[in-house]
């Protein structure tokens, strides 16, 4: 997640109501019109640091749910038991390191991005590949009918990972909440309805194939 955080409405609105970041209102929008999450759902937060999407995830899935974490960084907040938080490398990360916190997951989340350099060809390629990785994992965890959203910078890419998701998902939609910057380049790319041929288990560094 970008470490700039403009002091806006949506920053004193966090700071306020104890979440750590102001990303947690797009999350919310996005949830309150699609209906994202229901109480004991699995959810893996992909590039959860400093906290505020797991905190949101906790409380829409509540006490007889599961939220895990995922970031380089170490977590330092403080969080209710039914969340886990793994510190680790998402290109590195394999479905057998989650076995022991859920071998599948109702929704899986990115709010990934890339340490932007300013050229916006380069952050948009890498964010592009943070994109395709959590989709990838998304391919390989999601339960048949769940549900995937990931944020990517627009780009050249772009168009190609739309098409990836509309072989994954049966709705695919993108969303700009009213949280983001208006400069920003970012979209919110929602799949919805996981298709059941697509097998969980493809191998590492390859989407899965549509079935025909």
């Amino acid at each position: 997640m970008n470490r700039w955080q403009p002091q806006d409405r949506y920053f004193k609105r966090a700071k306020k109501e104890g979440f750590p970041a102001r990303s947690v209102y797009k999350l919310e929008e996005i949830d309150r019109r699609v209906r994202l999450f229901r109480p004991g759902q699995r959810v893996l937060d992909l590039g959860c640091h400093p906290g505020s999407w797991l905190q949101y995830c906790a409380r829409a899935v509540g006490h007889r749910g599961l939220v895990v974490g995922v970031d380089l960084r170490p977590m330092a907040l403080e969080l209710p038991s039914h969340v886990q938080v793994l510190q680790a490398d998402v290109f590195g990360l394999q479905p057998a390191d989650l076995q022991h916190l859920s071998s599948t997951f109702d929704v899986v989340l990115s709010d990934l991005a890339p340490a932007t350099t300013g050229i916006r060809a380069a952050d948009s390629a890498r964010s592009s590949l943070l994109f395709e990785r959590a989709l990838e994992l998304a391919g390989k965890l999601l339960v048949p009918g769940g549900s995937f959203l990931g944020k990517i910078f627009q780009g050249t890419d772009f168009d190609s990972m739309v098409k990836e998701m509309k072989r994954m998902f049966r709705r695919v939609r993108g969303m700009k909440p009213r949280a983001t910057r208006k400069e920003s380049k970012e979209i919110y790319l929602l799949g919805m309805e996981k298709r059941a041929g697509w097998a969980l288990s493809a191998p590492s560094g390859d989407l899965p194939t549509a079935p025909a």
